[in-house]
C-alpha cells in the first residue's frame, strides 16, 4: 500500500506547488495513472492503494482534508465511495470505455486463439456498450454472458457467478473489471482477462478532474507573460543581400508571432531586435499548449522561415513577477541551447522543455526548488542543468557515454570527467555500467539519476 508522506501532505496544503489529487486503486493501476500523471504538471498527486475495494471509502475519508479532487480508479470502488461517506471534495472516477473492452478482448483471444469462436462471462461493463462495440468491428465470434446481478456486488459474488459460469460450460473466459476478482479467479485457474483503463482514458479522466478544481477555476484568468527571442537572428539577417529584403524578413516574423498570439487571445508587443514580449491568459494558454506540452509556433517558424525560437513563459500572482519568471524562463531556454520552452511557475519550480520544431520522446515534468539546489552545490550550472533536461525530453535516454556529455555540454572531456565526479558525490548521476572495446580500457557509461524516473527508465 503507497503510505502518504508528510512532505505529500505540506505540498497538498499549498496551492502554488500545484492541485493536490487523491489517487485510489489496486496498486497496478494507481502506478499507470501516476505514470500518467507525468504530463499533468498542475497536479501534485498523493497516491494510495488499496488490495480490496471494501477499503476504499476509508482511504478516501483518510486523505479528502488534503486533497482538492480525490480519482478512483474504477466505477465500483467510486460508488462504494459514494454510498458510504460523505465527502465535500470532488470525487472522480475512471469510466470503462470501449478502447479498454476492445484492449482485453484482444488479449483474451490471443491467448486462446484468434479464430476460435469465444464464450465470455462479462461484469460491469454494459450490455449494450459490449453488443454496440461488437457490432461495430464485424465481431461474429464473441458471445456474452452478463452479470446482472446486485448493482454493487462483491467480489466474492462475482468470482462465485464466473466461477459458475465457466464450470457450467457457459463461457471458456472471463473478462472482469475489478482486479481482485481477476486474482481470485486465476488462481482457480479460469482463464480470464483484467478489463483496465487505456492511457487515453485517464487523460480524460483528469482532464475533467483539473476543470472541476477550484484552483484551476480561479486560474483561468491569470494574466501569463511570455518572451519569443530569435535564435542566432544576426545570422539569418545577414543572409538578405538588401535592406529592404531584411524589412520584409523582420515582417514576416512579426506576422507569424502576430497569428501565434491571436490564437492565444494575447497582445504582441516587440521589444526591438530579436525579441518579442506577449500577454494571454493561463486557461487559454493551457489549452492552447495542449496542457503545457507542446508549442506549434516553433515548427510553423522553421518550415515558414528556417527559424528556431526561444521562449520564455512566467506564471505568477503580479504581472511583475509573471514577467520576473518568463526572462529566467527564456534563459533557461537559451542555455538549453535554443529551439526550447520552458515555464517558471509560481513558485519558481519549472516546467519543460515543451515540444517545438517535434514531438518530444517524453514530457519531462517538473524540477523543484530542492532539486535545483542541490544541483547547484553539486556544480551542475543553470546552463548545463537546462542542457540536459533538454535532451531527455528529446530522446528520452538518461545513459550517456563521457564523450557524448561532454558535446551535449560543449565542455572538454576532462572537465566533464570533473564534473561527473562531483555530480556522482551528490548522487545526481551514478555509474549504470561499462562498454568493452576492441582496444584500450572499457568506457563508463553513467545515468542522470535525478532525471531517470522522469524518463520512466
Amino acid at each position: 500500500m503507497y503510505n502518504i508522506t508528510e512532505s505529500n501532505a505540506t505540498k497538498a496544503t499549498n496551492s502554488d506547488k500545484g492541485i493536490s489529487i487523491g489517487v485510489i486503486g489496486p496498486e497496478a493501476l494507481v502506478k499507470q495513472i501516476l505514470k500518467v500523471l507525468k504530463s499533468f504538471p498542475s497536479f501534485q498527486p498523493i497516491p494510495i492503494a488499496y488490495r480490496k475495494e471494501d477499503e476504499a471509502p476509508g482511504l478516501a475519508e483518510e486523505i479528502a482534508d488534503e486533497v482538492e479532487v480525490l480519482l478512483v480508479s474504477g466505477p465500483v470502488p467510486y460508488r462504494k465511495i459514494r454510498e458510504e461517506t460523505n465527502l465535500k471534495v470532488a470525487l472522480h472516477h475512471i469510466p470503462l470505455t470501449d478502447t479498454s473492452f476492445f484492449r482485453a478482448l484482444s488479449r483474451l483471444k490471443n491467448a486462446l486463439g484468434p479464430e476460435r469462436r469465444l464464450r465470455v462471462s462479462i461484469d460491469t461493463v454494459g450490455m449494450q456498450m459490449v453488443d454496440k462495440s461488437l457490432k461495430e468491428i464485424n465481431e461474429t465470434r464473441v458471445d456474452a454472458v452478463h452479470y446482472v446481478g446486485l448493482a454493487y456486488p462483491s467480489r466474492e459474488t462475482l468470482t462465485a457467478f464466473h466461477k459458475h459460469q465457466f464450470e457450467s460450460g457457459a463461457c471458456d473466459a472471463v473478462m472482469t473489471a475489478e482486479g481482485s476478482v481477476a486474482h481470485a479467479l486465476s488462481e482457480l485457474g479460469i482463464p480470464c482477462e483484467w478489463i483496465v483503463p487505456t492511457d487515453q482514458n485517464i487523460v480524460v479522466a483528469l482532464e475533467r478532474a483539473l476543470l472541476s478544481t477550484e484552483t484551476r477555476q480561479s486560474k483561468e484568468a491569470q494574466i501569463v507573460v511570455g518572451l519569443l527571442n530569435v535564435d542566432q537572428f544576426e545570422k539569418h539577417i545577414h543572409y538578405h543581400s538588401s535592406e529592404h529584403e531584411v524589412q520584409k524578413f523582420k515582417l514576416e516574423i512579426h506576422r507569424i508571432l502576430l497569428d501565434y498570439v491571436e490564437s492565444l487571445d494575447g497582445c504582441l508587443t516587440h521589444l526591438g531586435g530579436d525579441e518579442y514580449l506577449f500577454f494571454t491568459t493561463r486557461g487559454i494558454f493551457e489549452r492552447e499548449t495542449g496542457g503545457y506540452k507542446t508549442i506549434p509556433l516553433g515548427k510553423h517558424a522553421y518550415h515558414k522561415l528556417g527559424l528556431s525560437l526561444s521562449i520564455g513563459i512566467g506564471f505568477g500572482r503580479s504581472a511583475n513577477e509573471a514577467g520576473t519568471h518568463a526572462r529566467t524562463a527564456l534563459r533557461k531556454s537559451k542555455e538549453a541551447g535554443g529551439d526550447a520552452c520552458f515555464i517558471v511557475r509560481e513558485d519558481r519550480t519549472l516546467i519543460g522543455p515543451l515540444s517545438m520544431s517535434d514531438p518530444l520522446t517524453l514530457d519531462l515534468s517538473l524540477t523543484d526548488e530542492g532539486l535545483l539546489k542541490k544541483a547547484e552545490k553539486a556544480g551542475m550550472t543553470s546552463d548545463y542543468l537546462s542542457k540536459l533536461m533538454a535532451q531527455t525530453a528529446r530522446t528520452g535516454k538518461t545513459d550517456y557515454k563521457v564523450h557524448e556529455l561532454a558535446a551535449i555540454l560543449d565542455i572538454t572531456v576532462r572537465s566533464t570527467h570533473r564534473l561527473l565526479l562531483q555530480w556522482i558525490d551528490h548522487e545526481l548521476v551514478k555509474v549504470a555500467g561499462v562498454e568493452k572495446v576492441p582496444k584500450g580500457r572499457p568506457r563508463q557509461i553513467f545515468r542522470l539519476s535525478f532525471l531517470e524516473d522522469k524518463a520512466g527508465v
